[in-house]
């Protein structure tokens, strides 16, 4: 085999051994409606495994931001691909659609086949949570774009519904309910003021965050959650007027992406507790409600809409598929997004 490419910098035979080890975590995520087998030029997947009146699929696509800075630098790769799915997973389910498939694309200035497997081994635990299959995906060799070190991680995600269930703002009135479900920490959103702060400060990612024992970047690299599983149950029984993924832009801009234009909603600060990470965020920054709302999902990772009558019923089938269901608010006739009370 000719040597030039990899004088060039581009390791062809890491590239194989890489697709090598991933294949076993490929092949864990296989769901009705796979063809086929990792490696072809193109993901197949079958839709006649299903039997919908009229199919709708809908499609979403996302990065992990700077986050990534942090993973580099403390060598940890086995979390991110979470990441990388729920960005794409929970914006699919925002609009009531069933995730099928997931493709990632990894960039790396070195190819390692290690480390490769191992950000893998985490796309496919994140498939596995959301029930798709992981099909396909690319990954790129690049040197001098990227130094050895470094890597990008993103993807994309094809969901399925029926027409007449997509989510949207149209069955939305005054009065209907805002439930909360938390998040399992700042998620993929806001990390280059994260690292504004912690450089700002002369602080390391290996410093104590508390005494559990925890460093500040273990809290920052926990894995974003996912929503799917605990949402599909809901969207069977029709009972969801409104769905959010709080991402980029906080409680300001997401909760208003699930409400009509003349709406708004009111949300109770007293409602929930708000995890550590954020209070120390805050302190630390020195860092206002309004900077807080407008970066970070504030422990709340995800926003849905009832009517009051099904408030009950919401929360009953959130806690039985584990979740925490919180009451934030309602919606209002005032557009934009208010928020009452006090950070708990």
């Amino acid at each position: 085999m000719s040597k030039a490419y990899e004088a060039a910098g581009v390791n062809i035979e890491a590239g194989y051994e890489g697709v090598r080890r991933i294949q076993k975590h490929a092949e864990s995520t296989k769901q009705p409606g796979v063809m086929g087998a990792l490696g072809s030029f193109g993901g197949l997947f079958d839709l006649s495994a299903f039997s919908y009146k009229e199919p709708v699929l809908v499609s979403g696509t996302d990065g992990v931001g700077t986050k990534l800075l942090i993973a580099q630098e403390m060598k940890k790769y086995d979390t991110i691909g979470i990441d990388a799915v729920a960005m794409c997973v929970n914006d699919v389910i925002a609009q009531g659609a069933k995730p099928l498939f997931f493709l990632d694309y990894l960039a790396l200035g070195k190819n390692d086949p290690t480390i490769v497997e191992q950000i893998v081994s985490g796309i496919a635990e994140g498939c596995s949570q959301s029930q798709c299959a992981l099909i396909g995906g690319e990954t790129a060799e690049m040197p001098d774009l990227y130094d050895d070190n470094e890597y990008d991680v993103a993807g994309f995600t094809v969901g399925i519904a029926e027409k007449e269930s997509l989510i949207n703002s149209t069955s939305i009135t005054a009065g209907d309910v805002v439930i909360g479900l938390p998040s399992s920490g700042i998620h993929s959103n806001g990390f280059s003021l994260v690292r504004k702060i912690v450089k700002d400060e002369g602080l390391s990612w290996n410093d104590s965050f508390d005494s559990s024992g925890k460093t500040i970047g273990d809290v920052c690299l926990t894995p974003t959650k996912i929503y799917v599983q605990a949402l599909l149950p809901l969207f069977e029984e029709k009972i969801l007027k409104g769905a959010a993924h709080i991402t980029g832009g906080g409680f300001y801009e997401n909760i208003p992406r699930m409400l009509p234009d003349h709406l708004g909603a009111d949300i109770d600060l007293d409602a929930w507790e708000v995890p550590a990470i954020f209070e120390w965020l805050k302190e630390k920054g020195k860092l206002s409600n309004e900077d807080l709302f407008t970066t970070f999902n504030m422990g709340i990772g995800f926003v849905v809409t009832v009517k009051k009558d099904d408030v009950d019923q919401a929360c009953k089938m959130l806690m039985e598929a584990g979740e925490s269901p919180i009451v934030l608010g309602t919606v209002t006739d005032e557009k934009g997004v208010s928020l009452k009370g006090e950070l708990q």
